[in-house]
């Protein structure tokens, strides 16, 4: 297994990491799979197996059940392993049960490590980004967590620009810890990443992990032209199939995924997730199983690499014009960009 650092941080993590949204299931999870303890302890077996030793989970999965099945399957190994994750989502009925505010995320936290069973987190990430809150306060909080050793690393998750840039320039400021991550959705299907996280990340030494790098299972080969979704795929689900990109443009990233998968001996999910993990600022991307076999696949996207032409062809077939202002500095400034692009511009 392949080892990046994490960011502008001295920790190393596994290009591959395993989330757990798929322990327990639940209202909003039980489409992404339903492992109980049995099945969590093998799955945990197999991770560290293959030299995955980075677990992704977050307090509102199946309503932290997630987090308290991982905590048993990590039970007498905690030292081998790297444990993330994330609060701000609603936890409870309250006014002051969600957000970022002192009051919530030392709440949240506490009750993550009770369910966890440990007395700290590797990476502990803000789950979104809380306008209401006074950025000093988010961040003097984290800090405070950081200080107490029940948080060795702080990133955040599906902030935007200003967002991220802001909430570094304070932890500058003041010298309090400051984001080493960003988990970020990014895939072949969803590239608005690039636009400009992507290259704040580049600028300010941020880690990229990647959150649902095959688009939510549209880029598994489950969905074709002409074709039902299967009943046994999470697509099947109402709603599932329309969160990333248009019908047209994903099955045009399909065509040439299939091309490139008899070429190179991989499978289609393989190839999408070996895409992904070559882009800039990439650190790790989370990958999920509702079984074994599902498992096993997603370890073969590593150990080899795409050729140029071969990421070209699919940059190609993904690519679509992004909006303003970036197609403009796309077409006026391409020179002077942190790293190629092939985004079109028409």
């Amino acid at each position: 297994m392949e080892y990046r650092q994490l960011g502008r941080s001295g920790l190393t993590v596994p290009v591959l990491s395993f989330g757990t949204a798929t322990f327990a299931g639940g209202e909003h999870t039980g489409a992404w799979g339903d492992i109980h303890d049995d099945e969590a302890r093998r799955m945990v077996d197999l991770a560290l197996e293959a030299g995955i030793n980075f677990f992704d989970t977050a307090d509102i999965y199946s309503d932290g059940r997630s987090e308290e099945i991982l905590g048993r399957a990590v039970a007498g190994r905690r030292d081998e392993v790297l444990i993330g994750t994330k609060a701000n989502g609603r936890t409870g009925p309250g006014a002051d049960d969600v957000g970022s505010s002192r009051y919530h995320l030392t709440r949240a936290l506490e009750s993550s490590l009770r369910r966890l069973d440990t007395d700290h987190v590797d990476v502990y990430y803000l789950h979104g980004f809380d306008a209401l809150t006074p950025v000093d306060e988010v961040l003097s909080t984290l800090d405070g967590f950081v200080q107490s050793g029940k948080v060795r690393y702080i990133g955040c998750s599906n902030f935007s620009g200003w967002q991220l840039m802001k909430s570094l320039a304070v932890s500058e400021r003041h010298g309090w810890a400051r984001h080493v991550a960003h988990q970020a959705f990014y895939s072949l299907a969803a590239r608005e990443y690039e636009w400009e996280l992507m290259p704040l990340a580049v600028d300010q030494g941020v880690g990229t992990v990647v959150w649902s790098p095959l688009a939510q299972a549209r880029l598994t080969g489950k969905l074709r032209r002409g074709m039902p979704v299967p009943d046994d795929s999470r697509l099947a689900v109402p709603g599932e199939t329309e969160a990333s990109g248009d019908r047209e443009t994903l099955f045009r990233i399909i065509d040439v995924l299939d091309e490139l998968a008899a070429e190179t001996g991989k499978t289609i999910p393989q190839v999408a997730l070996n895409w992904v993990l070559s882009r800039p600022t990439v650190c790790s991307v989370i990958f999920g199983a509702r079984n074994e076999a599902q498992f096993t696949e997603n370890l073969g996207a590593v150990g080899w690499s795409l050729d140029s032409d071969q990421i070209a062809r699919l940059d190609a077939a993904s690519s679509r014009t992004p909006i303003y202002p970036y197609w403009h500095q796309i077409v006026n400034n391409s020179e002077r960009l942190p790293f190629p692009t092939r985004l079109s511009v028409d």
